[in-house]
């Protein structure tokens, strides 16, 4: 198959989803076409059936903002016709999906019908699609999609009450490589973080308001007080700056390091112990499925999706969203006790390979095929 896929080509859930699906299917001989407005951040290496198509946005004074929709339309009409794509899937309704429904009607005046499939991830319907300015372009390029996929039942059942939606959304859950996450703990590496053999609790997001990272700070400082530990922030975003001055308020700086972006965060997790996710919502929680597939219990809240990847008392604990006392008492129980971590460590991993990326993958191939024959 020739099969185009439109993303977000950052580190944001959606992104990450999407660059990994087309690296999956590209290894299983399909020609994968990359359509974004810069290289993925996951797309690092090479291979003979992976190609990159640029969206460029040209400026002229007239526009205020720079009409990237429009170009996007473009940039898919030509990938279609030059490249004989068979396919389009569009990751993040906005303004993927609708740019697509443009293009897809272009190359239809060419002679050329090429199915469009939709594949939501969270904020594109639970904050952004629910804005007025959004809503009607949103709910319409959904609907003109020939096929709907959400990644989590949680996602799809916010869909249906946020829209009218007049067709079937499947739920393909976002997947993982376990392999590639099955890492051993680089010793060196942990010597520097934790040097006296301090358990390591780890956050990764875009610290975004939503994520809630104060409360991880929070969470640290109440486990800090019960055995010895280290905390580590992966990742960059607005919330960052608070983060690091509570830490101050609280006197535990040298016992907290933020790491910035990214990109290999299986050598990260091989040595992390626990991971916190205390998010007001997650259309899936991603991360939190790395991490498990590292081998890396979870404690995090119970917004959204999460509890379709977590089983709770086996591979970690929900709480609600903001009792930072229950996630600190759950962190607690489990970093206490050598046996007890060992044994959540081995849940969670075990569990994690049910989210495998050669499970998954095959759902989307299927679902492709239902439309070209």
């Amino acid at each position: 198959m020739r099969i185009g896929i439109v993303c977000y080509p950052t580190f944001g859930g959606s992104g990450v989803l999407a660059t990994e699906l087309g690296k999956a299917l590209a290894d299983k001989g399909h020609q994968v076409h990359f359509i974004t407005y810069q290289q993925p951040v996951r797309l690092n290496e090479f291979n003979a059936n992976i190609f990159y198509h640029e969206v460029r946005v040209t400026t002229y004074p007239l526009f205020d903002y720079p009409p990237y929709e429009t170009a996007l339309s473009s940039t898919m009409v030509d990938v279609i016709m030059n490249q004989r794509l068979d396919l389009l899937h569009v990751h993040y309704a906005i303004p993927h999906a609708s740019a697509a429904y443009m293009a897809k009607k272009i190359v239809e005046t060419q002679g050329r019908r090429i199915p469009v499939i939709t594949t939501l991830h969270g904020t594109d319907i639970t904050l952004v699609g629910r804005d007025k300015t959004f809503a009607p372009v949103v709910a319409f390029s959904i609907n003109q999609s020939d096929a709907i996929t959400a990644v989590s039942q949680n996602l799809c059942d916010e869909t249906y009450r946020t829209f009218a939606i007049e067709k079937e959304i499947r739920v393909i859950h976002n997947f993982v490589d376990t392999q590639r996450f099955h890492r051993r703990p680089i010793d060196a590496f942990k010597r520097v973080i934790a040097p006296n053999g301090e358990r390591i609790l780890l956050h990764a997001s875009n610290f975004r308001k939503i994520k809630r990272v104060q409360d991880i700070v929070h969470i640290f400082d109440y486990v800090k007080k019960k055995l010895p530990a280290k905390l580590l922030f992966v990742g960059d975003g607005p919330e960052r700056p608070g983060a690091e001055t509570l830490c101050r308020e609280l006197g535990i700086c040298d016992d907290v390091r933020f790491v910035g972006r990214q990109e290999q965060m299986e050598d990260i997790l091989a040595v992390a112990d626990l991971f916190l996710l205390t998010s007001e919502y997650e259309s899936f929680g991603l991360a939190a499925l790395e991490a498990m597939a590292a081998g890396v219990p979870v404690v995090s809240t119970n917004a959204g999706g999460l509890p379709e990847i977590q089983v709770e008392g086996e591979t970690g604990y929900l709480s609600e969203v903001g009792d930072i006392g229950d996630m600190s008492s759950h962190a607690i129980s489990i970093l206490e006790d050598d046996a007890v971590l060992k044994k959540f460590k081995a849940n969670a991993a075990a569990h994690a390979k049910k989210f495998d990326i050669h499970t998954i993958v095959p759902e989307y191939e299927a679902l492709y095929n239902r439309f070209l024959g």
